[in-house]
């Protein structure tokens, strides 16, 4: 900052009321024991110490941790934020301090106000906290369990929070419960697995086989721990089928990691969506993506898992490729009018003066060829194949041949509508780069030129 904006921000300070000034302090007091933009927050407040008079060099108090965040820490692998529902192994955040305030008041008031007195000792050591918050996670597992298995749950339930926090409940509870297992697991885990094959496996079967994860709570969090180092979340399901010693999926359904199947399925069913709302709002970056993870993950449940078209599993796994399948069809439908729509060859006297064509219109419409071209890859497994190959094969014939006619239209057509034609042209050479390539686009790009030098026949035969 120069000298003249210090001057700015002192004067601005001084101006506050006392009051305001105080809780500024307060703030920048905690952004420096959290190390939040120390450098901007250290200024500040010694620049409000001058002006409130206390002493400028006085260090901060020493940093107070958040007893709510250390007794939550074993769920932060598990949580999602915003109120939308979370899918089997998976806690809202926002759930986590209502069960906190619950705690405090009623669950277990006494562990909770012994653990903030730890915290709250200048000489406790980072051992000394651990051990608390230890202890704090046991009787808050235990607490939670209460609740859960008594007669009263709705009506504690309902008094703890919204209906959201009653659903992650005893989720919490169990993750509390298993969390010396699943830090057990977290360490055995590579941080990343490209294949997760036999080998890898049998590495982490001393740490999954633990009676306090094979649990029909504790289960989907040991999943999603495991999902979250695999490079393709759906390779989760071998984890099952070893469980099962079978590929049957009744067989796998029994095991405590059955529920692997439906974790994947739950996913797909959700970047399905996510694929059909990016297509309907016109958004192309991730379609690739998507796509490749929903095929390799439905191929994935087919090919190496026995799924009964008649079971659960299998209705679910048809509803995700009918879905898929009916959205992309829809917009793979669409795409040849777009292109049609772009390069028709009007007669020049239907060409009003000024004419031009969108940019943005042809962006879109080159990514909604690209979009075809990247069906074609995962179209088996989509049920889209004939659909796309067909409307692929449309496209470049079309494309190529109004190439032809439109690069001839420049040499011969009427010279007032020869701008609108150029824009054609260009909408055309991109649509090609996409369609056949580089190398083609350059072809069609230089005849284009070649057509535009050229003296047009009217002129000559004058």
């Amino acid at each position: 900052m120069d000298q003249a904006s210090i001057e700015r921000l002192r004067n601005y300070l001084a101006q506050l009321p006392a009051k305001s000034q105080a809780l500024l302090m307060r703030e920048f007091e905690r952004a420096v024991a959290r190390d939040e933009d120390a450098a901007v927050a250290s200024f500040v407040l010694q620049e409000l110490r001058k002006i409130s008079g206390g002493p400028a060099d006085s260090a901060p108090p020493p940093r107070r941790e958040d007893p709510a965040r250390l007794l939550f820490r074993p769920l932060e692998p598990f949580l999602i934020e915003g109120e939308s529902a979370p899918r089997s192994g998976q806690i809202r955040r926002t759930s986590l301090m209502p069960v906190w305030r619950w705690l405090a008041q009623d669950g277990a008031p006494d562990a909770v106000r012994a653990f903030e007195a730890v915290l709250a000792t200048q000489t406790a050591s980072a051992s000394d906290i651990e051990a608390a918050a230890w202890t704090l996670q046991e009787t808050a597992a235990a607490a939670i369990q209460r609740v859960v298995d008594g007669n009263d749950r709705q009506r504690i339930l309902g008094r703890i929070g919204a209906p959201s926090v009653a659903e992650d409940f005893a989720s919490i509870g169990a993750v509390l419960n298993a969390r010396e297992a699943l830090d057990t697991l977290t360490i055995r885990l590579p941080n990343f697995m490209r294949i997760f094959g036999d080998s890898q496996i049998a590495l982490l079967m001393p740490a999954l086989n633990v009676p306090s994860l094979l649990t029909p709570l504790a289960a989907p969090f040991v999943l999603s721990l495991v999902m979250q180092r695999l490079s393709a979340s759906w390779q989760v399901i071998r984890l099952a089928i070893k469980f099962a010693g079978s590929d049957d999926e009744f067989r796998v359904a029994a095991t405590p990691y059955g529920t692997a199947v439906t974790l994947v399925l739950e996913d797909l069913s959700r970047t399905a969506a996510g694929l059909r709302d990016d297509i309907r709002r016109g958004r192309f970056e991730n379609v690739s993506e998507h796509l490749k993870t929903v095929h390799d993950g439905i191929r994935g449940l087919r090919t190496e898992l026995d799924i009964r078209t008649d079971s659960n599993w299998g209705r679910h796994l048809a509803a995700i490729r009918v879905g898929i399948s009916n959205g992309l069809q829809s917009e793979i439908d669409d795409v040849p009018g777009r292109v049609r729509r772009l390069l028709r060859q009007r007669p020049d006297k239907d060409i009003p003066p000024g004419a031009r064509i969108d940019p943005t219109e042809v962006e879109e419409t080159a990514a909604l060829i690209d979009f075809v071209a990247v069906c074609r890859t995962y179209a088996s497994e989509l049920a889209i194949n004939e659909v796309t190959m067909r409307t692929y094969s449309d496209l470049q014939q079309y494309v190529e041949r109004a190439a032809q006619t439109l690069v001839e239209s420049l040499r011969n057509g009427d010279e007032r509508a020869r701008a609108f034609r150029q824009q054609q042209v260009q909408a055309t050479i991109r649509f090609c780069e996409v369609l056949f390539g580089h190398d083609y686009s350059s072809l069609m790009s230089r005849a284009a030129e070649n057509a535009l030098a050229a003296e047009p026949k009217s002129s000559r035969a004058g």
